[in-house]
């Protein structure tokens, strides 16, 4: 998660220019996740950082609502100038043969409809000409990007947003529960968990990604506390699956250092 301290450690995970240690677009994680996980699905990402990952999926996985949430407000506010950054960079639709082939799979991210180029405009345009205006939001708009995308500052794992009221169908953990584990402990991480379940609407999905236990270690110097945690990456699955969860899918380690 990310920070409200002054402190220029990103003691809850806030790196600034996190992206910048992943330097591309198409992020692989999302690439090994179930094909058609998201489509037209309700989805928040906690930790969301400046948003890369919540742009890409409510732009090119055919998610109808997507909800970034992050500790940190100046993460937040460069997450909403990235939505204006892909924006801005986006073509026009893909191409009616492959939007067709689209049409037939449908368990594809883009099927039932012609999804926009991502990145299809270089950088230096915004850059020189400014960013394209983000038009009102219509019926026929509303559930495409970048109208299907927002973005919130909350520490999530103990604070309600109003998006929780309604569910989600996929909610996405992505390099955050060292944190959480971190912060608030072996019983901390249960809640976040046990939060977790109790808004996902049912056959909902879960994407977590733990980061490994040596890399608590890198930590210890910011908060000490580390010394006094039970549990470990190794025992999640067993108290996800005493909470309710179910084991879907699992892919090993994917991208970099992910």
């Amino acid at each position: 998660m990310s920070s409200s301290s002054n402190s220029n450690l990103p003691v809850y995970g806030n790196y600034h220019s996190y992206y910048s240690k992943r330097p591309f677009v198409l992020d692989s994680r999302l690439g090994a996740l179930p094909k058609g996980i998201f489509h037209g699905a309700t989805v928040l990402d906690v930790g969301c950082n400046e948003g890369w990952v919540t742009c890409e999926i409510a732009q090119s996985h055919g998610a109808s609502k997507v909800i970034g949430v992050d500790i940190d407000g100046s993460l937040i506010s460069a997450a909403w100038k990235r939505r204006r950054v892909v924006w801005s960079r986006q073509g026009p639709g893909l191409s009616k043969a492959y939007s067709a082939k689209r049409k037939r799979d449908p368990g594809s991210d883009l099927a039932n409809g012609s999804a926009p180029i991502p990145e299809y405009f270089p950088e230096s345009l915004a850059l020189t000409f400014g960013h394209l205006p983000i038009p009102p939001s219509t019926r026929e708009t509303q559930d495409k990007f970048p109208h299907n995308l927002s973005f919130r500052t909350a520490d999530w794992a103990s604070q309600k947003i109003p998006e929780d009221d309604t569910g989600y169908d996929v909610v996405i953990a992505f390099s955050l529960t060292k944190w959480i584990h971190i912060h608030n402990g072996d019983e901390g991480l249960k809640k976040f968990f046990e939060r977790v379940h109790a808004v996902l609407n049912p056959g909902g999905f879960f994407v977590l990604e733990p980061q490994s236990w040596e890399s608590y270690a890198k930590t210890k110097r910011m908060d000490p506390t580390v010394n006094n945690l039970k549990l470990r990456p190794e025992d999640f699955q067993t108290v996800l699956e005493g909470i309710g969860f179910v084991l879907d899918h699992s892919t090993g380690p994917v991208g970099e250092g992910g």
